[in-house]
Formats: structure tokens, C-alpha cells, sequence
């Protein structure tokens, strides 16, 4: 039995010397076909070892690329990455919509949505652009015609650029600041669904409205004057808000009812602007048209804000009245089965 034993013994420790010499030389294996795959003599052609170990180390960095360009907070880094990607592949395309300037100043804009809130709110500013610029040239050579085109047949310039996405840019650096996105987030979109809403509202009125009227004072003024609306231009500019609310909402920017807050947000500050154009714009020469809209999607942006914070508070209160009442149920029942 002992002999066996020690048999059994000495035929283990001879398999486990062989395990042990078997994974050094695997070891060794391994390290030389590393050393294959970075290292080679002159004169001597690479083998396919290395053509192997680049391919799987450029797979491996385009996933790492894409991992951290999928997630809905990328950071900095890599939204300057990928956006500088975006537009050195689409700068003929930007250059439709925008002047030199412009497309250097949106670089910006483009660079802090998209590492605040991703690739949804990158395709959201992206969305707003192409859909904005196609609105302004519908029946363009009429409103030429009437003197009511926009400037430079639409191309927007950094005053452009920055009247309609200041407030959505402010809301990139505060979420990135304070590390908060989802709140931020509320006040980007309402910023974009509300300047969509008045470009869409703006140029549709030029287009096809039959009587412009001034907001402050319902008196009849010609198509394209500032403050004027139109029933066709209103009606276009509040379905335009609400499709926009929809597809920040499909895009899991805003939640459903997050999605109602940003529409009514855009449309109160779309009324707003209008009042504020026909009030003062004109009469006071620093309040140019992009100023005003600076001002309107700010507070488009504020008043999401606000009812954001509102309905979170009002939840969190419910909820713990909620559990006050089924607390109260409960001590009630013990006492019961008590008595």
C-alpha cells in the first residue's frame, strides 16, 4: 500500500513538472511571437504573426473608440474626438448650411453637446440643423422677392450659431461642471425644440400665412415684420415644437412627460420672442435678431428648468405622504391584531 502510494506520488510530481515546463515554454512562445509582432530584422519581410497581432490591436482601440462614443456622457475628450471626426467628413455639407465662421464656432457647440449628452443630443443639434436649413428655403426666391429672406440665403453665421444654441451649450458646460446631465439635459432639449419650433413658425408664416398680425396689438402688418404671427406660421410652429419634444423623447433625452415640459417651455418662449420683437426690436439697436433669440431659447431653457425641478419636488413629496399614509395603514392593522 505505502509502495503504491509513493507511486502515486512521484507520478504526480512528474506531471506537475511537465504542467510547469509545458507553460514556460508557452511562456516563451509567447513572447517571441510578441516580439515578432514589434520587432523584426532589416532585410527580413514581417510575417503574418504581426499582420495578425495590428489587426487585433486596431479592432481592439476602434471598440475602445466606440464604447466610449456610444455611452450617454462621453466627456470631453472624446466628444472633441468625435465631433472633429463629424466635421472634417461632412464639411461640404456644413458649409451648405453655415458660413467659414460659422462651422468654427459650431465646432464648439458641437464638440460640448456631444460630450455632455452623447450621441443623442448630438443627433438631436444635428436633426435641428439639416431640418432647419431645409424649412428656410421653402418658396426662398418669393420671400427674396419680398425682402423677407434671411440673410445670405439662409447660411448661418457665428451670431447665427451661437443665437441658437447658446443655451444648449451653457446647459453641455453646466452638466459637465457639476456632473448633474439629466437635469441639464432638460434644458438643452428645450432650448433646440424651441428655436426649431420659431424657425419652423418663422419661415412657414413667410411662406404660406394670409394675414400677419402684431402680436401686441392684433393690428394687420406685412408678412416678415418682427412681432408679426400668423395663424399658419403658429400652427406650424406648435407642431414643429411637439415633433421635436417627440423625437427627444424616442431618443431617450427626456422622458414622456419631460417631453410635454420641453414643448410647452418652447412654445411659451416662442410667444415671448415675438412680443419682445415687436415691443423693442428695431427701437433699441444693441437687441439684433440673434440677440433676441439668445433670449428666447434661454428661457425656454429656464422655464423647463424650473418645472423639471417643480414636478421632482412635487413627486418626492408624494411619495412620502404616500409612505406616511401606508405607514399609518400598517401601525393601524398591527393595533388591531392586537386587540
Amino acid at each position: 500500500m505505502g509502495t503504491a502510494l509513493a507511486a502515486s506520488c512521484s507520478m504526480h510530481q512528474i506531471n506537475s513538472s511537465y504542467f510547469v515546463l509545458s507553460l514556460r515554454k508557452l511562456s516563451t512562445h509567447t513572447s517571441a511571437t510578441r516580439c515578432a509582432c514589434f520587432t523584426g530584422r532589416s532585410g527580413i519581410r514581417y510575417d503574418q504573426t504581426r499582420k495578425y497581432c495590428c489587426q487585433a490591436s486596431l479592432s481592439t482601440t476602434l471598440q475602445s473608440v466606440v464604447r466610449a462614443a456610444s455611452q450617454a456622457h462621453p466627456g470631453l475628450g472624446t466628444g472633441a474626438f468625435v465631433n472633429s471626426t463629424v466635421y472634417l467628413l461632412g464639411l461640404q455639407i456644413l458649409l451648405k448650411g453655415l458660413t467659414p465662421a460659422g462651422v468654427a464656432h459650431s465646432w464648439v457647440l458641437g464638440t460640448a453637446i456631444y460630450s455632455a449628452f452623447g450621441p443623442g443630443g448630438y443627433l438631436l443639434v444635428c436633426l435641428y440643423f439639416l431640418l432647419g436649413s431645409a424649412v428656410t428655403k421653402v418658396k426662398l426666391q418669393q420671400k427674396q422677392e419680398e425682402g423677407i429672406a434671411e440673410a445670405r440665403s439662409g447660411r448661418r453665421s457665428p451670431g447665427s450659431v451661437w443665437g441658437s444654441g447658446s443655451a444648449g451649450t451653457l446647459c453641455a458646460v453646466a452638466a459637465l461642471a457639476m456632473g448633474d446631465a439629466t437635469f441639464w439635459q432638460v434644458g438643452f432639449v428645450a432650448s433646440f425644440v424651441s428655436k426649431f419650433s420659431d424657425t419652423v413658425s418663422s419661415e412657414i408664416g413667410k411662406a404660406y400665412g394670409k394675414t400677419a398680425y402684431l402680436i401686441t396689438t392684433l393690428k394687420v402688418v406685412p408678412r416678415g415684420t418682427e412681432g408679426a404671427v400668423s395663424l399658419e406660421g403658429t400652427a406650424a410652429g406648435a407642431a414643429a415644437a411637439a415633433l421635436f419634444a417627440g423625437i427627444a423623447f424616442l431618443l431617450k433625452l427626456v422622458p414622456m412627460q419631460g417631453a410635454g415640459v420641453v414643448a410647452a417651455a418652447a412654445i411659451v418662449a416662442n410667444l415671448f420672442e415675438s412680443f419682445l420683437g415687436a415691443a423693442l426690436q428695431g427701437k433699441a439697436l444693441w437687441l439684433t435678431n440673434d440677440i433676441v433669440n439668445a433670449i428666447q431659447i434661454s428661457l425656454a431653457a429656464s422655464i423647463a428648468l424650473v418645472m423639471t425641478a417643480y414636478l421632482y419636488t412635487w413627486s418626492l413629496v408624494y411619495q412620502v405622504r404616500f409612505d406616511c399614509d401606508m405607514l399609518e395603514v400598517m401601525t393601524s392593522s398591527s393595533l388591531v391584531e392586537a386587540c
